[in-house]
């Protein structure tokens, strides 16, 4: 699916390296929900999440981020923990290649997505976790139309001390009212 600068695709193996060039960049990882990136990760390790992203599953889609002039690789997004019983799904966005953030691109994507939840997927909720420090993102997701529904008390420590989760979600009502 295309956005306007972006296009979701499929993971390819060739990937690999265009991911290597980030994924143990602290500056992009310290973005991630939950700190899942900590320690650095291998080469070896990342193919494993290649071959498991292109594999079916029911409860999580991935894809990566692309622009749609140079089809450059930027980063990766995904459908988690996907509840067809109460058509709901996390989100996750990652832009890897730091020389286009705070350049429309994340929000770009995360439209492309809503609009395959919504539209392609039939999905009634979509939600997302952010914290507190990543205020780019919290921009980005409220211009899309999310809203804060929660905080996670001291959820993440990050650099000497505890900050907040942000839960943050749109329904299809409200994603059909801005589309």
């Amino acid at each position: 699916m295309e956005g306007k600068l972006v296009r979701l695709r499929a993971f390819e193996k060739s990937d690999l390296d265009s991911i290597m060039k980030w994924i143990n960049d602290e500056e992009v990882t310290d973005f991630l929900a939950g700190g899942m990136l900590t320690y650095p990760v291998s080469s070896i390790a990342e193919e494993k999440f290649i071959e498991a992203a292109v594999k079916s599953s029911d409860t999580d889609k991935s894809f990566v981020i692309e622009t749609l002039a140079e089809h450059k690789y930027l980063g990766g997004t995904a459908f988690h923990a996907i509840n067809w019983l109460n058509r709901s799904a996390g989100l996750g966005i990652t832009i890897g290649d730091k020389s286009f953030w705070g350049r429309g691109y994340g929000t770009d994507a995360m439209r492309v997505m809503m609009r395959l939840g919504f539209d392609k997927m039939n999905l009634h909720r979509l939600w997302l976790h952010v914290h507190d420090y990543n205020q780019r993102a919290i921009a980005s997701y409220e211009k899309c139309g999310f809203k804060r529904e929660g905080v996670l008390r001291e959820d993440r420590f990050y650099r000497g001390r505890y900050h907040d989760t942000i839960v943050m979600g749109i329904l299809e009502s409200e994603y059909r009212a801005t589309a």
